[in-house]
């Protein structure tokens, strides 16, 4: 015999254990290791930025519409680790702020005279890389690594 209040609470319970043990949506989270390559000195600090398609006109430039890590730099090698993040199309980009005042520094006419990279290693002339260029795409509870390599 079916009983509807037994059967909510059973759809309930499950629900419950599913979310409990991971299960649920935060279990369709990816994870993105960026490796920054060529870190020249510990001078200033690096700061790593991911962009999501909705930030895309705003790519590589603004900022505020990524998410951003900053840390004390190290020589050589250094990783950023976004962590939760939905399925989606993706852009990275790194920069050694060796002055640590907490932004690329330019020239003149606007390019960046600190050394910096975004994904797929993207180096356009005279203008800066478009999302598109850059992009990659994390499945759902995907682990990946990638390198970004550091150039004035």
């Amino acid at each position: 015999m079916f009983d509807p209040h037994l059967a909510g609470l059973r759809a309930l319970s499950t629900l419950c254990l599913s979310g409990c043990l991971g299960l649920g949506p935060a279990a369709q989270a990816a994870e993105l290791t960026v490796d920054v390559l060529g870190v020249a000195s510990a001078d200033g600090s690096l700061g790593c930025a991911l962009f999501n398609r909705a930030a895309a006109a705003q790519f590589p430039l603004a900022l505020a519409a990524a998410t951003r890590q900053r840390q004390p730099a190290t020589p050589g090698a250094m990783q950023c680790v976004f962590r939760d993040l939905p399925a989606g199309d993706y852009a990275a980009s790194a920069a050694h702020d060796q002055n640590d005042n907490g932004e690329t520094d330019r020239n003149f006419v606007g390019m960046p005279i600190e050394p910096w990279a975004v994904s797929n290693n993207v180096r356009p002339s005279l203008r800066a890389p478009r999302f598109a260029e850059a992009a990659f795409t994390l499945a759902a509870n995907e682990t990946r690594r990638i390198e970004l390599r550091l150039q004035r």
